[in-house]
């Protein structure tokens, strides 16, 4: 019977995690991480837990205990980096973040004793890297991505300047965060434990706003200012290192400083390049052929395998080679300009300006509209929603292009979102 308690304790847990349009597949491999990282008693109770945020009051209803009792044991939660604790209006609120961007790597995020960092890190390449089902279905459902790429600045040519928004700048996401941390890089913490990492820096991934001021408050991450954190992205472009953060243009979360070899974001657009796995920036490089040397250090350099070097076709020199670029796999970090001796590759803008949402609320509507989860934002049962959070749920709904509020409403199949969108249509100048 304990058995039985156990991995229906466990299974429903599964559940909860899919109800946010970053889910995770289930299967054996996950079933060890989350035996792992969770109790069978903590995967019950947080199995019970509403998708947006809650405060202790509210899962003392859920649980049916008292709310002195509730909220230790969300502060423990907290502690271990699989619930963060957050500000709202002066209060404080708790939330379930996905696995990934989420809990998976803030086990990761620190040396730990309480659990065997080795075998985790062991499972979480097997459950990420060899098995493929969750890396996809993070990274290849729907036209809108967890992340985007944020542009290398110095590549920045200076006729182009005035047309790099302040969002796509990871220097102006440092200068404006209200808080900012950093922590060890997941993906390099966890290439150590299997033997594989890189020497690129370890204490390098950085947090920003509500989710820094959680992890600098449980020891998970250490507080920086903005001098160092732009130091660090300095250090970072050094590394030719690609940032890789939150696809928001406000109050962005987190920014990653990517290694081609190490970062799951990075291998899974090498992986699914031609399937838009993260959203690039709104450049792409320009490559003077004549002036190519056919050195190869933007083929080294660049994260994703964009550049490749081919034959110059040049019948006075025959083994010539010059740099070749694939548009549609290429993610415009521009890190390749850096690298470039001969100052033979220069940015330029895409065709297409590229979409970002407004901030992680908007993403995470149109992701669940598009990935046929829109209903468990809306009617989650379990978190106790006042209309207040409906209204303001239907509200960015109503906001989204026509198209996607046609899908929304097919979706949800309620008459009463029809008619709102029916109304907003009407009523829209």
């Amino acid at each position: 019977m304990a058995h039985l308690a156990t991995r229906s304790g466990y299974a429903r847990l599964v559940d909860r995690l899919n109800r946010f349009p970053q889910g995770a597949p289930p299967g054996k491999t996950l079933n060890k991480i989350l035996c792992l990282l969770f109790s069978e008693r903590e995967a019950e109770l947080v199995a019970d837990l509403p998708i947006k945020p809650f405060r202790a009051s509210d899962a003392a209803r859920v649980w049916k205990q008292p709310e002195h009792e509730a909220r230790a044991t969300l502060d423990r939660l907290a502690g271990r980096g699989i619930l963060l604790d957050i500000d709202d209006n002066g209060q404080s609120a708790y939330v379930l973040p996905p696995p990934m961007a989420g809990f998976f790597e803030f086990s990761m995020m620190r040396v730990r004793k309480d659990v065997d960092q080795k075998v985790l890190a062991e499972l979480f390449h097997q459950y990420l890297t060899v098995e493929e089902d969750f890396i996809k279905s993070l990274f290849t459902r729907g036209e809108t991505q967890l992340g985007r790429v944020f542009v290398h600045e110095p590549a920045i040519p200076s006729e182009l300047a005035v047309e790099v928004l302040d969002y796509e700048r990871a220097s102006e996401v440092i200068r404006t965060a209200i808080d900012r941390a950093v922590s060890l890089c997941y993906c390099r913490h966890k290439m150590t434990h299997l033997g594989r990492a890189c020497a690129a820096p370890l204490d390098i991934c950085m947090t920003f706003n509500n989710t820094a001021a959680s992890l600098i408050r449980h020891g998970i991450a250490r507080s920086v200012d903005a001098r160092e954190g732009l130091d660090m992205l300095q250090a970072a472009g050094d590394q030719n290192l690609v940032q890789f953060g939150e696809n928001a243009r406000s109050r962005v979360n987190f920014i990653c400083n990517c290694c081609g070899c190490c970062c799951e974001a990075m291998l899974a657009a090498r992986r699914f390049g031609f399937l838009n796995p993260v959203h690039t920036t709104n450049f792409l490089p320009k490559l003077d052929t004549r002036n190519c040397n056919g050195c190869g250090k933007c083929v080294d350099a660049c994260p994703v395998e964009a550049l490749s070097l081919v034959s110059a076709n040049d019948p006075a020199r025959r083994r010539q080679k010059t740099a070749r670029l694939d548009e549609r796999v290429c993610l415009g970090c521009g890190i390749c300009v850096k690298t470039c001796d001969k100052q033979s590759i220069r940015l330029t803008t895409r065709p297409q300006r590229v979409i970002t949402p407004l901030d992680s609320s908007h993403r995470t509507i149109v992701m669940a509209i598009e990935r046929g989860t829109l209903h468990h934002l809306i009617f989650d049962n379990q978190a106790l929603w006042s209309h207040r959070a409906m209204a303001a749920i239907l509200g960015v709904v109503l906001r989204l292009p026509p198209l996607q509020r046609a899908l929304a409403s097919r979706q949800m199949k309620s008459r009463y979102l029809e008619h709102l969108v029916e109304r907003w249509q009407g009523t829209r100048v």
